[in-house]
């Protein structure tokens, strides 16, 4: 009974006590919903991961008690690091945007486990401001490369006939490939473009058909622009 009944009690040396440890567990959850809720908000693939959004959540609550067990003694730390680097995920994370938001929900919980609750409070509403504003505002958002080609016939083709065409509507383009088509009377030219962010597809389309005598032009998109 003596054993339980420290568990619920603050020692002689003022060590961490259960309570405090279910406060810091469930603020870690509370924190770590929130995060997931602008992952959520913010994502811009085709879908996002259930089990990713799952992974958050429990690494934040773990993470608490971790802190718990490791706060003040160098042994214990040491060791629980040491086991930790034998975790891998099953799956690589692609996105840079994924792993700060692990990093973001690591941090919560460490941050709540060492029971700054002042401190993991205002970090997940600041950092999450920060995450939603990028978000809505499209900061540094730009055009991805990608794949133009145009078929041009034979009496029209020169090397300079899309010149002036690129340098209005892209930053950047080359030729990747040239090859005969339609019996060898007409050449199809494949170049990797980067538009610019005014640029609109369709005007850009517009303008090549112009100079191909309105053959066939067409534009792949390597990965979203979002």
């Amino acid at each position: 009974m003596n054993v339980l009944e420290n568990l619920f009690t603050l020692d002689g040396l003022g060590a961490t006590n259960i309570w405090m440890s279910l406060v810091a567990m469930a603020l870690a959850l509370i924190l770590s919903l929130i995060i997931t809720k602008v992952y959520q908000i913010t994502f811009t693939g085709e879908r996002y991961s259930q089990s990713f959004v799952h992974t958050i959540i429990m690494m934040s609550v773990v993470v608490s008690v971790v802190m718990n067990v490791v706060s003040g003694n160098a042994g214990v730390a040491f060791g629980l690091f040491a086991v930790f680097s034998l975790i891998r995920f099953r799956s690589a994370v692609t996105d840079a945007k994924d792993i700060a938001y692990i990093f973001f929900g690591l941090c919560v919980g460490m941050t709540a486990g060492l029971f700054q609750f002042g401190l993991a409070i205002m970090l997940t509403l600041f950092a999450s401001l920060i995450f939603y504003m990028l978000y809505k505002w499209q900061y540094g958002k730009g055009k991805d490369t990608q794949i133009l080609k145009v078929t041009v016939p034979e009496n029209l083709n020169h090397e300079n006939l899309l010149d002036e065409v690129f340098h209005q509507y892209t930053l950047s383009h080359s030729l990747r490939q040239v090859e005969t088509t339609n019996l060898g009377t007409m050449i199809l030219y494949t170049y990797a473009i980067r538009s610019k962010n005014t640029t609109h597809d369709k005007e850009l389309l517009d303008r090549i058909r112009e100079r191909n005598a309105n053959l066939k032009v067409s534009i792949t998109y390597l990965e979203s622009a979002e």
